[in-house]
């Protein structure tokens, strides 16, 4: 199965396929906007406005499975992004990213880049994927990766 054909649900609520970023480089990341690393959506707001005319998006994916460090509805996570971050890059549906009821695509992710000693699990908010514009993931970044550290790869794919 192709990336492209996973069905994902917008923050507002409309399911759709990835299939609208076929042949853009992405950066696909499990958000939380009550984590310490949730001053990371400003960075990578930053990536998202610097190189979207080139062919790149972050995907936002907010997800409390992390201590509940996400809030409980859409249109609060939205407004907390929007409001506090700057955010418009796409954000979906909050989600889960680990164990039975992960989200296929986060399933499909932590097989195709695994972390540190070889884990597919992901072990905490604002874990990272490059997909690069064929589709491939090509690498997994941490949580304390900070996005202008990737800005180099992003380039590279670009």
């Amino acid at each position: 199965m192709s990336m492209y054909e996973f069905e994902v649900m917008t923050i507002d609520g409309e399911i759709k396929t990835l299939e609208a970023y076929k042949g853009s480089v992405l950066l696909i990341v499990n958000t939380a906007t009550k984590c310490g690393f949730t001053p990371q959506l400003t960075g990578l707001q930053k990536l998202h406005e610097s190189y979207h005319d080139q062919g790149f998006a972050v995907l936002g994916f907010p997800c409390g499975q992390f201590m509940n460090q996400e809030l409980d509805h859409n249109e609060e996570i939205k407004q907390v992004c929007q409001l506090n971050h700057g955010v418009t890059f796409p954000l979906f549906s909050k989600i889960e990213v680990i164990g039975d009821q992960a989200h296929p695509l986060f399933a499909y992710l932590t097989n195709e880049a695994r972390g540190v000693l070889g884990s597919k699990a992901i072990k905490w908010n604002f874990t990272k994927f490059l997909v690069n514009r064929q589709g491939e993931v090509v690498q997994r970044f941490a949580p304390t990766d900070k996005p202008e550290d990737i800005e180099k790869e992003i380039k590279k794919l670009l």
